[in-house]
């Protein structure tokens, strides 16, 4: 696709010089109908973003797309139970899950070609497939750059911290990286890092501080135009918006929250991290990205599911009612995904191995349907059998319900427009 969209660049080009335009011209004309597109978003159904992360590739079969009557080879050791939903059955360790199934869809049909587990990785956090010429931005530093902060907080946070290369910027401005909390919402004296005064500073030193800071930082922008003194001088200013709104520094207080609701989601790192996200897309962050667990089963999958799952099931239960009951739902899309699936057959450890040609994915509120599986797998869930959903229009349709134009050109170095997903396209199936 790229090297197609690279071609009809130069005929375009050519063209254009034939006409009186060179090179120069016809890349400024370029440029600037990618700083008209800056200005194409719109109101999406979705406010907020919750991605919750499974690295390492969870099993489609032990998790969503259970096939209860393949052979036991395919089928694995795990049964599977009905949902609130007639007809849809997920994995036995689901049963909070199977309450809520209205409340969400399951992709059945995901698929693309990458069984490494960084280039699945780097698909499912960007929407593109790796290229060695180009590093893609995240989704959530898109969302970042688009649709910038909100309540003085960071538009983009990641619980427990940036989880790997491919949840950061990219070619875009270090300025839209993440906020990491540096600490998990589960553990004793839980403190997010950077949002105290240091001892011995008070409000009155701070703001000193920060003017002869912000006197420095002007100095030296004036001399020099550089990513890394903008991005430090952004890093600042969200900083001392955080540090000197007690409101937002209340954001990340999961000790506020009820203790029975604590229990509700869980006393574990699937069930605070989840309550966690619940709080900051209620106070204003746009997109929060959270992992759990490890997921690499290939050995005694039935065992690593039954550790993994339950809090999961839990955890992810809780988020979907919580959010419906406090009327967030419905502007909150929540995708939980991973970078592929698991082989067809069981393997000689009782295991599986990875397999990207087909796996599932799940999506809930932010203007997309209940109750409802979107495509399918065969008989075996070795390859998809109907609706066929790519990386490309997965991405597509997120940005879509955020209100993001997802080929829209966006700047990478050397003036170089470039699309915020390449080839996808909004999967209306999908949508309420």
């Amino acid at each position: 696709m790229r090297n197609q969209s690279t071609r009809r660049g130069f005929l375009k080009a050519g063209f254009a010089g034939g006409i009186g335009l060179g090179l120069a011209d016809f890349f400024a004309m370029k440029s600037a109908q990618a700083d008209l597109k800056q200005y194409a978003n719109f109101e999406g159904t979705a406010k907020n973003v919750i991605f919750i992360y499974l690295p390492g590739g969870a099993a489609h079969q032990e998790t969503w797309d259970p096939k209860p009557y393949a052979p036991v080879e395919y089928r694995g050791p795990m049964g599977s139970i009905e949902t609130n939903v007639s007809g849809i059955r997920i994995n036995e360790t689901l049963k909070n899950t199977a309450k809520v199934m209205d409340k969400i869809t399951i992709c059945r049909s995901m698929t693309h070609g990458e069984a490494a587990h960084e280039r699945g990785t780097h698909n499912m956090f960007t929407g593109y497939r790796p290229s060695p010429a180009l590093q893609y931005p995240s989704i959530g530093s898109v969302i970042s750059h688009e649709l910038g902060p909100r309540k003085n907080l960071p538009p983009y946070v990641c619980i427990p911290n940036q989880p790997n290369e491919f949840a950061g910027t990219g070619y875009l401005s270090s300025s839209f990286a993440p906020f990491s909390l540096g600490a998990d919402p589960a553990s004793n004296g839980f403190k997010v890092r950077d949002l105290n005064l240091p001892g011995g500073i008070d409000d009155a030193r701070f703001t000193t501080r920060r003017n002869v800071l912000d006197r420095v930082n002007n100095h030296f922008l004036a001399k020099e135009a550089a990513d890394n003194l903008d991005a430090l001088n952004s890093f600042y200013d969200r900083a001392y918006s955080l540090i000197s709104s007690p409101a937002a520094r209340e954001a990340f207080n999961i000790d506020a929250e009820d203790g029975k609701l604590r229990d509700r989601y869980g006393r574990n790192q699937a069930g605070q991290r989840l309550l966690m996200a619940r709080r900051l897309v209620e106070s204003g962050v746009r997109f929060v990205s959270l992992t759990y667990g490890g997921w690499d089963m290939h050995n005694s999958i039935e065992n690593s599911i039954k550790s993994q799952v339950p809090s999961l099931d839990q955890g992810f239960a809780a988020l979907i009612s919580d959010l419906s009951e406090r009327g967030l739902l419905d502007e909150t899309l929540v995708c939980i995904a991973s970078e592929f699936g698991r082989t067809p057959k069981i393997n000689g450890n009782a295991g599986r191995d990875h397999w990207p040609k087909v796996f599932s994915v799940v999506l809930a509120g932010g203007g997309v349907k209940g109750g409802y599986v979107f495509g399918s797998s065969n008989s075996t869930a070795s390859e998809p059998e109907e609706n066929p959903l790519s990386v490309m229009d997965w991405a597509t349709t997120i940005y879509h319900t955020i209100g993001i134009v997802a080929d829209k050109e966006l700047m990478a170095p050397g003036d170089r427009p470039i699309e915020i997903v390449d080839g996808g396209k909004v999967r209306k199936e999908l949508l309420a």
